[in-house]
């Protein structure tokens, strides 16, 4: 046995101290710089935009989870009244706080269809 594993240490080491060939000379299909991305072309607006819609997107999140844990509450309360109240409230808030986010959309998808500004999409000339 002892044999054996000087042997697998030996041919482990063997294997590690081995030369690997380096590429070193090969040749890359390199680009000028700036033709990787688009990052040259973003504009103020475009941050703006994806950023309103991010938090829109973590909001309804958030939301739906305080909705979640809320009936969680609800259910494991057990008919304690402080608990059941504590849950009604977080349910409460957490559906106030989804209108608040969908309005936020609407009103958003309302400017664009009357104004013709799309509020989740700014573009500035």
């Amino acid at each position: 046995l002892k044999r054996i594993i000087k042997s697998m240490w030996t041919a482990a080491g063997t294997m590690a101290l081995s030369a690997i060939p380096a590429f070193a000379q090969k040749e890359i299909d390199l680009k000028p710089t700036g033709q990787f991305t688009e990052l040259g072309k973003l504009e103020f607006a475009d941050i703006v935009s994806k950023l309103i819609r991010f938090a829109l997107i973590i909001a309804a999140v958030v939301f739906f989870f305080m909705l979640l844990i809320g009936g969680i509450k609800w259910i494991m309360s057990g008919g304690d009244k402080g608990k059941t109240e504590e849950a009604r409230n977080q349910i409460t808030a957490a559906l106030v706080g989804l209108v608040i986010v969908f309005s936020a959309w609407a009103i958003a998808q309302l400017t664009k269809a009357l104004f013709g500004i799309d509020i989740l999409n700014l573009k500035f000339s």
